[in-house]
């Protein structure tokens, strides 16, 4: 069996062992169908589409996905498994690597089981299907970014609550910076460019190019990238600690 697969197995198998898996779940499908309903008006907009779903995704990733990742590493270091893990024969990358695809599959088994929203839709009038499977890639994609921050957060201490709260605030910051009132802010003949261009690092502009169905080859790169970058980022703090 794959170093990678034995540590995405075992890291699953921890979710569901505990009720942090379930209350997850519950809580995110929950707090997607409150959202999409009342906060985003779905039944006041008279259309058949699930953009108030997706306009949601982000601020509830704020709050769930550092959930999920704060263990991930922090917990390792604190109960003393991150020495057992290292002597393992599976290297650092393949850790994390096993580590980050189990955070993503769960979190997209939680995205999966909003399919009732899309029924929902679909029994309401006639859907554009192919819009709304462009925003579950685009959802999918910004919640590996997620994880992948907070992946590294994780990796970076050994409190959870610590790795949570920098995975919230690393993650807000990068939602925040293509706001239309953020770019506005700072608008003027210099700061005004070095903030447009910063702007264009926000996840929140290009999951909304994704969510509206423009699937941009440039988009996909971007979550890619940056979810690679953070998981890099993780690998190379763990090995540094392990030095030490």
């Amino acid at each position: 069996m794959s170093p990678v697969i034995a540590v995405l197995r075992r890291e699953l198998r921890s979710y569901f062992v505990t009720p942090v898996a379930y209350v997850f779940l519950v809580m995110f499908l929950v707090l997607s169908a409150i959202l999409t309903f009342f906060v985003g008006d779905f039944y006041e907009r008279g259309q058949a589409d699930l953009q108030p779903f997706f306009a949601m995704q982000p601020w509830l990733y704020l709050i769930l996905v550092p959930a999920v990742t704060m263990r991930m590493w922090a917990e390792e270091a604190n109960a003393g498994t991150l020495e057992l893990l290292l002597t393992l024969p599976v290297t650092l990358a393949q850790a994390m690597a096993g580590k980050f695809l189990a955070a993503w599959l769960f979190v997209g088994l939680g995205l999966a089981l909003t399919f009732p929203l899309w029924i929902t839709v679909n029994y309401l009038g006639p859907a554009d299907n192919g819009v709304i499977v462009a925003g579950y890639l685009g959802s999918w994609l910004m919640a590996g970014s997620f994880i992948a921050i907070g992946a590294c957060m994780s990796a970076l201490t050994r409190s959870q609550v610590v790795a949570f709260i920098l995975t919230a605030l690393a993650c807000t910051l990068f939602v925040l910076i293509g706001m239309p009132q953020i770019v506005d802010l700072f608008r003027g003949p210099v700061m005004g460019k070095l903030v447009k261009g910063v702007a264009h690092l926000s996840m929140l502009r290009h999951f909304e190019a994704i969510s509206r169905g423009v699937l941009d080859v440039r988009d996909l790169l971007y979550f890619v990238l940056t979810t690679f970058g953070w998981l890099l980022a993780g690998v190379l703090l763990l090995d540094l600690k392990r030095t030490r």
